[in-house]
């Protein structure tokens, strides 16, 4: 009796180190990607998403110097996410970053699915689908190589994707999803192929996922989405559901529109430049030109 209780407590005093050795270092945070990076909500605004759940449970904790979510921008494909890694305004954040989170590729793919939420219908054409699968497949390879390089200090964690589309028709969910599917393989192994940690989302939303994604004709989560995103990272992260948000932790809804963000950034524009004339080696807002091209792909109706 006395032999099983000490192996009981040896085995309970491991996994308490194991978890506050996970829990030890403090991180500096780095959210990159697509809309779900930049925590759009189902109506066109930016509020708190999965990323912002993760630092503010970091921050609770403990373990979170510093995030910033300035290199996620919705509609980005993992063209746009590359151009991103290996941009200048990136250097700074990249290399000093610990933890690094990556969403890209849902735009790859959904951009080619046409969408009719009022009849509850999906239509694509398998052969543009391939060819941006493969697209995707490549440019997260290199996504990844650069992300190795430029942020060397960083573990890196992929984010796969949900099911967006619960509303449909179930007869027309069958094609769509199987594609989606095939985006989570290549993210996954991707993942892997670098040393870097893939992320399941899509068990956590299924197919019918209406009440995490509650506008038929948008494909972002609500908080209670969001948060299912952000505890998939947290039990990647720390091995265990020790991290884990309750829902009477999130916080109060805090939507700002697209034209605010932009309206904001005008006047910090206009700030900056105010001060450059008495200090001319002030640096630029690094995130103006990024919004600036957000709006871009608001107006152009992007999916992610």
């Amino acid at each position: 009796m006395k032999r099983l209780l000490t192996i009981i407590g040896t085995v309970i005093l491991t996994m308490v180190f194991s978890i506050s050795s996970a829990l030890a270092q403090t991180e500096n945070y780095l959210s990159i990607g697509d809309s779900l990076a930049a925590g759009q909500t189902p109506y066109q605004q930016i509020d708190t998403g999965y990323s912002d759940l993760i630092a503010m449970k970091l921050g609770m904790t403990g373990q979170l110097s510093f995030y910033t979510k300035e290199l996620a921008f919705p509609g980005y494909t993992t063209a746009d996410v590359l151009k991103r890694v290996k941009s200048e305004e990136a250097s700074d954040l990249l290399a000093n970053a610990t933890l690094i989170t990556v969403s890209a590729g849902a735009n790859d793919l959904l951009r080619l699915v046409q969408v009719n939420p009022t009849a509850g219908t999906l239509a694509f054409s398998q052969l543009q689908i391939d060819y941006a699968l493969n697209i995707a497949r490549k440019n997260m390879e290199k996504i990844l190589e650069g992300l190795k390089e430029r942020a060397p200090k960083a573990k890196i964690y992929v984010m796969g994707y949900y099911f967006a589309y619960p509303n449909v028709h179930p007869s027309q969910k069958e094609g769509t999803n199987a594609q989606l599917v095939k985006l989570n393989k290549i993210l996954q192994q991707q993942a892997e192929h670098a040393g870097a940690a893939y992320v399941d989302i899509y068990d956590a939303f299924g197919l019918n996922a209406r009440n995490f994604l509650p506008n038929i004709s948008d494909v972002h989560p609500n908080f209670e989405g969001y948060r299912q995103m952000a505890n998939a990272f947290l039990h990647e992260y720390s091995g265990s559901k020790a991290l884990a948000i309750s829902s009477n932790e999130l916080p109060k809804l805090n939507p700002i529109s697209f034209d605010q963000i932009l309206e904001q950034l005008v006047k910090a524009e206009q700030k900056r430049e105010e001060k450059e004339k008495t200090t001319p080696t002030a640096r630029a807002l690094p995130s103006f030109k990024g919004y600036a091209a957000f709006m871009e792909k608001v107006r152009a109706k992007e999916n992610f």
